[in-house]
């Protein structure tokens, strides 16, 4: 699906001969995917790179489906035949997407810094999409953590003794342009993820905001992340008020 611009104020800004904002916010509307989701970053990171598009964070959800980083291991492929494999070329190693997951793809000009992101520092870069995602889960009242060693954003019941991820980052960085990104579990079947061996961690399961009890839509969801960008980024994103409904 074409992805739909949500700040119409931005066109009107443009056509009045204000500057335009350097960073372009979309949602794809349905279900977008995967070699079209590829297709398009690499579009837009030529075009970033080459000085002729704005930056761009761009949300979507896609039919099920696993990917392969870099880092995957057949044997954590437990499934071949549930649904499409794909090779991300992102880091890390295996993760599932599908329905009910906010997938948000991230392709900013490293080049220069983003809020308390400094030019050309990957490892902050990194960071701050942790603290992205954190800022928007604390927002529901979700305590979100890092593990060191394990990659993504988990929750814990300290009381059961378990934990589990909530949400995944997996990043390429192409001449000093960003693309791929961080996937939310809002309401994804959770079976799904049984296939693979999620980020290659056998220890610890998925969970989602609804099945910790959050009962809430992915437009509230893209409100949180859009919310917490700027606290993070430096820049705000604002989100069409159709959105919200």
């Amino acid at each position: 699906m074409e992805p739909r611009a949500i700040a119409p104020e931005h066109a009107a800004a443009r056509a009045a001969g204000t500057p335009a904002p350097r960073i372009r916010w979309e949602i794809a509307e349905g279900l977008t995917s995967y070699p079209e989701a590829i297709a398009s970053m690499e579009a837009s990171v030529r075009a970033i790179r080459a000085g002729e598009a704005d930056e761009r964070v761009w949300f979507v959800e896609h039919p099920p489906l696993y990917t392969a980083g870099s880092s995957a291991r057949p044997e954590d492929l437990e499934d071949a035949t549930r649904f499409p494999t794909f090779a991300a070329g992102r880091g890390g190693q295996w993760t599932y997407h599908g329905p009910g997951q906010r997938v948000g793809y991230v392709m900013l000009d490293l080049d220069r810094p983003h809020g308390a992101v400094p030019a050309r520092d990957i490892r902050a870069y990194i960071h701050a999409l942790e603290d992205w995602l954190i800022l928007t889960l604390d927002r529901f009242n979700i305590r979100g953590e890092r593990r060191d060693g394990r990659v993504g954003i988990w929750v814990a019941d300290r009381a059961a003794g378990t934990e589990a991820k909530i949400a995944a980052i997996g990043v390429r960085v192409t001449r000093w342009v960003t693309w791929h990104g961080v996937a939310v579990n809002l309401e994804p079947a959770l079976d799904h993820f049984a296939g693979i061996v999620p980020c290659g961690i056998r220890e610890y399961g998925v969970t989602s905001l609804h099945a910790l009890g959050i009962i809430v839509s992915m437009a509230e969801l893209d409100a949180a992340l859009a919310a917490s960008w700027a606290h993070v980024f430096g820049e705000p994103l604002t989100i069409g008020a159709d959105r919200l409904d």
